[in-house]
């Protein structure tokens, strides 16, 4: 089956299922257009960054402790910017980040290429550097970048401890701190800290709308009211001034009002979840599973399986079409390492928490029945 027509099977398949664990099914075009409609005021469109779009820029300061926000098309442009900003400040354009962060493996070397910057890597391991590694790296950079959380090495946080040591070893080298918080927003049930406390570790934070807050698109870069003013006329040099752009913050306003204060309750519900999925999927006698982090410190976290993708992927697709309950969504796996060694992200939102721990366990077992009619049998491609 070409790739064109199993994204339509797998849509058809999900559409159609009753109940959906991870993810939400994306709505179409004429439904997000009708909430757009329904969150519209009457009164202008902004023009070129006024109007609807400053309100949300000061919202989400004031929401950081912040005294001032741009907001950007892309996370991309907006953390660009911030970094050859503090670049320019601090005379070094080294920036030191993880080399799994967000623009070492998904911007295609943007950093280097259009910002003139290098970036070093404090650690290799899959989490945040500690303090020491900090401390005593080898060169000097001018800025440290965190990503909170840590989205490819399975949404991992450091704890609070941790967290305000690597800040403080970096003040120690006379570097800048930057936060990328894509998804900063959910982060404050695993510190026990509210956003302002946590922002208010670094010099800047970049936030994202159209991931747990579920917009459209669209970044707000948070900082100080000199850097952000530098940050916009950057912003308009990089192409950022759009026109018109109240479709976009339309959205970040309703994501505001109603998935961030729910964004707790999915965090609580995501260890349940995960346990119950563990042991749901161990128990119908699959080998080898394993759920990173074992107890998620977000919503979001990774589960793996000794399978190769493909099989996972059928499976995942039977499952939906023959039961009407689908356990992943339009989620797929794929093999980051080894082959036949798979992982896929498993978010729990809204859907999520109508299932009970019984409910996933059953979903499981039925999940590892469908597996064995692609492969045969439950035996690991490992095994």
């Amino acid at each position: 089956m070409d790739k064109a027509a199993d994204r339509v099977r797998r849509r058809a398949a999900v559409e159609g299922s009753g109940r959906v664990l991870s993810g939400a099914l994306r709505p179409g075009m004429r439904q997000k257009l009708e909430r757009l409609a329904a969150a519209a005021a009457e009164g202008e469109a902004d023009h070129y960054g006024d109007g609807v779009v400053r309100e949300l820029e000061l919202r989400v300061a004031e929401l950081l402790g912040m005294p001032d926000a741009a907001f950007f098309p892309t996370g991309t442009m907006a953390q660009q910017v911030a970094l050859r900003s503090w670049a320019g400040r601090t005379g070094n354009p080294v920036v030191a980040l993880h080399p799994l962060a967000h623009p070492e493996v998904h911007e295609r070397g943007a950093l280097q290429s259009v910002s003139g910057l290098r970036t070093v890597h404090p650690t290799r391991s899959p989490r945040t550097p500690t303090a020491e590694e900090v401390r005593d790296f080898e060169e000097p950079f001018g800025t440290l970048m965190l990503e909170l959380p840590l989205r490819d090495a399975g949404f991992v946080l450091p704890t609070w401890d941790e967290l305000t040591a690597v800040v403080e070893a970096a003040r120690e080298r006379d570097a800048v701190v930057h936060l990328d918080g894509a998804r900063l927003w959910e982060c404050t049930p695993h510190f026990g800290r509210s956003l302002p406390e946590i922002a208010g570790l670094a010099d800047s934070v970049y936030v994202s709308f159209y991931k747990s807050l579920e917009g459209l698109s669209g970044a707000v870069l948070a900082s100080s009211a000199d850097l952000i003013g530098e940050a916009k006329a950057w912003r308009h040099r990089y192409g950022g001034m759009l026109f018109e752009q109240f479709p976009a913050v339309l959205a970040a306003q309703a994501g505001l009002d109603t998935e961030l204060p729910r964004l707790p309750s999915y965090v609580a519900h995501a260890g349940p979840v995960a346990r119950a999925l563990r042991e749901g999927l161990a128990a119908a006698g699959l080998a080898g599973v394993r759920i990173h982090p074992e107890q998620p410190h977000t919503h979001q976290f990774q589960l793996w399986l000794p399978y190769p993708a493909e099989a996972l992927d059928e499976a995942s697709v039977r499952q939906a079409e023959q039961t009407k309950v689908s356990l992943f969504g339009r989620g797929r796996f794929q093999e980051p390492g080894l082959p036949g060694l798979s992982m896929t992200e498993v978010t729990v939102g809204a859907s999520a928490l109508e299932w009970t721990e019984d409910d996933v366990r059953a979903a499981a077992a039925d999940f590892a029945r469908c597996l064995t009619e692609c492969t045969g049998s439950t035996e690991s491609a490992t095994g």
